[in-house]
């Protein structure tokens, strides 16, 4: 199962060779550089990004060069027939600005002008950017930084990182568009995360919000509408692959082991009908239940659980830490984003991180900071290397997937990988390092069963985190940092103190010095809600790339300001970066 299970193609993108207009000698001149620097764009865009679902990115050229409004006109009709959801225009010499832009304002899009002195593409780039401004069409500037000779096809490498920065996070935006997000139950605990702004789903990401009521799962249990042949695969290859964990209940609420087995029962099947809600199953039609086959072209999802639900029923912590993960039953595929406690904000956050990376994405409370002192006063333990600051805990019961075990491994180190670069020898590692411990019934009544297992260390992450503020609307934090590990000892002193039948991860953010990055306490203090995600490498400025096509202001980052790359529009709206990006998005607005 892979996100091929949704409705809509995959967005392609539009490359836009752009051209001076002037025949009689000039354009003739430019036709065949103007088309090749098109084409080397696409193949390098083709070689070089692949969609969130493993598939390949496919670039579609306009038919002609671009010299007037009517080509513009006619390379707009194309793109809309192909499926273009990323423009990218590309031009070694002068155009006409305004009468060669792309004028769609809902695509993310940039202009690539080439640094030559022969013929002055970066005077177009510069004319162009102009009309677009003023226009108020944003778009990014490419521009390589050391002038090359008019016969050079070479992508300088500069002009590749901004190809890459505006292509993955433009098909980010292009492969929301149109999709669900799937609220399986409302609101858990009063977390305002899981109060659904459809507002902020359908203006800023294009999205719409489904709902339903959390008994669907109760319905589509007693009426089995699941698939048998399926199920009874899931649940012999989770009793073979998933060890049960130490039961951490007092002795007179411990269940019997006839009632554990069925909770193992119950919760497969919660798997397989959550996966079915979210994208479908045509098994279902063929056992009678065609509306229920159809799904709801969720990319993204959420499961309220507590408390309504895990006051009665077992928990759905074995569902969102399957379906998170890049494996199952099924073998290696593509993993889910579904948040726990129907968090939608971290879910999001979660659908940024896999769309920016096609890896899974770990859903964790921001739990506790542990100072050096503290730690030193509860285990006697000097904090030493990268934890010498202090670090977070980061653990959830839920959505953790067995990914973040960091049993996987890029060049000999820990790491998250994409899902079809992972091995079978690695998804064995993942599960031999989690064990499923019975839910403690003090959290969980109905109790289930919550994945247990520590993140190696050394891995370097990326923290991020969609919070709504009324009067400014989304916002996005941003941490890169690494993992790290801990004396086995004070590993276990520390995670005794919370619910140790949970995944935990220790996280040490990179620090700046300033701000909400001055010190490990800083970060934590500054962080806007009780969750966060986090993915594997520092993608920093790729997220913030993406919240600037989405008019989303970044209030929290520690990334370095030479790898910020936003539309050439923020430039005017004030010296200090930040705070233009809130003018910017404010005087911009939403997406859609």
């Amino acid at each position: 199962m892979t996100f091929k299970t949704l409705v809509g193609n995959l967005p392609k993108i539009g490359i836009r060779p752009v051209i001076d207009g002037r025949l009689d000698g000039v354009r003739e001149s430019l036709e065949d550089t103007t088309m090749n620097m098109a084409k080397n764009a696409a193949k390098f865009l083709s070689e070089n990004l692949i969609h969130a679902d493993g598939s390949s990115v496919e670039c579609v050229i306009s038919d002609t060069c671009i010299g007037g409004v009517a080509e513009a006109a006619a390379s707009a009709d194309k793109f809309a027939r192909e499926g273009v959801g990323v423009s990218l225009t590309v031009t070694p010499c002068w155009c006409y600005g305004t009468e060669t832009i792309d004028m769609d304002p809902t695509i993310p899009k940039a202009i690539w002008g080439f640094n030559g002195t022969e013929r002055p593409g970066a005077v177009y780039l510069m004319a162009a950017l102009a009309g677009h401004n003023q226009k108020g069409i944003p778009a990014f500037s490419i521009y390589g930084k050391d002038v090359q000779d008019s016969d050079d096809t070479t992508i300088p490498e500069d002009v590749q990182k901004k190809l890459l920065l505006f292509g993955k996070a433009g098909l980010a935006v292009a492969t929301m568009k149109g999709k669900s997000y799937l609220s399986m139950g409302s609101v858990s605990m009063g977390i305002a995360g899981s109060i659904i702004d459809t507002d902020f789903f359908e203006s800023y990401l294009g999205m719409r919000c489904e709902n339903i009521d959390m008994s669907e799962f109760i319905r589509r249990i007693e009426k089995e509408i699941y698939d048998k042949e399926e199920y009874e695969r899931a649940l012999a290859w989770t009793k073979a692959n998933c060890k049960e964990g130490k039961n951490y209940n007092p002795s007179e609420k411990l269940k019997s082991r006839e009632a554990l087995d069925e909770d193992w029962e119950f919760v497969v099947k919660m798997a397989l009908i959550g996966r079915d809600l979210m994208i479908g199953n045509p098994k279902l039609k063929e056992i009678g239940y065609a509306e229920e086959a159809q799904g709801r072209n969720a990319i993204a999802a959420g499961f309220q659980g507590q408390r309504q639900w895990t006051d009665y029923f077992p928990n759905g912590d074995f569902m969102e830490a399957i379906l998170t993960s890049s494996f199952d039953w099924n073998g290696i595929r593509q993993p889910f984003m579904l948040a726990t406690e129907n968090d939608s904000l971290n879910g999001i956050s979660m659908l940024f991180g896999h769309l920016i990376t096609g890896a899974a994405q770990i859903f964790s409370d921001v739990r506790t900071y542990w100072s050096p002192e503290s730690v030193k006063r509860v285990t006697g333990h000097t904090l030493t290397g990268d934890a010498a600051n202090g670090f977070i805990h980061l653990i959830n019961s839920g959505a953790s997937a067995l990914d973040g075990t960091g049993q996987q491994t890029i060049d000999g180190k820990p790491a998250m990988k994409p899902w079809w670069d992972i091995t079978e020898n690695e998804v064995e590692k993942c599960l031999e390092n989690t064990t499923w411990g019975p839910g403690m019934l003090e959290y969980f009544r109905g109790g289930g069963y919550s994945s247990t297992f520590k993140t190696r260390g050394s891995m370097p992450v990326t923290m991020c985190r969609i919070n709504l503020v009324k009067g400014v609307g989304p916002v996005l934090q941003i941490a890169e940092g690494e993992t790290i590990e801990l004396p086995e000892d004070v590993h276990d002193a520390l995670n005794e103190r919370t619910n140790p039948t949970w995944p935990t991860t220790w996280f040490v953010p990179n620090l700046t010095g300033s701000g909400p990055f001055k010190d490990v306490y800083s970060v934590m203090a500054n962080w806007g809600a009780n969750h966060g995600a986090f993915t594997y490498g520092h993608i920093g400025a790729d997220l913030i790339t993406l919240a600037s096509m989405l008019r989303i202001p970044v209030n929290m980052h520690n990334v370095s300001e030479d790898r910020i790359f936003r539309p050439s529009a923020w430039a005017s709206f004030g010296m200090e970066k930040e705070g233009a990006d809130y003018r910017a998005c404010s005087t911009y607005g939403s997406l859609y």
